[in-house]
């Protein structure tokens, strides 16, 4: 997901100051905000949240 998909979808969600945020953390205040753990890039190599809608991207970072 691009930068600006990413910031679109905080935008929607009402995610105040994201277009100063870098994307992972941009990714994490969502996380957060969806009652979910915020751990975008934080995985090294190894995530069992497969629903996850991050996760493809996370495991590459």
């Amino acid at each position: 997901m691009t930068k600006k998909e990413v910031l679109e979808m905080a935008s929607d969600l009402g995610i105040k100051g994201a277009a100063r945020m870098k994307k992972a953390d941009v990714i994490r205040a969502i996380q957060a905000h969806e009652g979910n753990f915020p751990c975008f890039g934080t995985a090294d190599g190894h995530c069992d949240q497969m629903d996850c809608l991050w996760r493809a991207d996370c495991l590459q970072t």
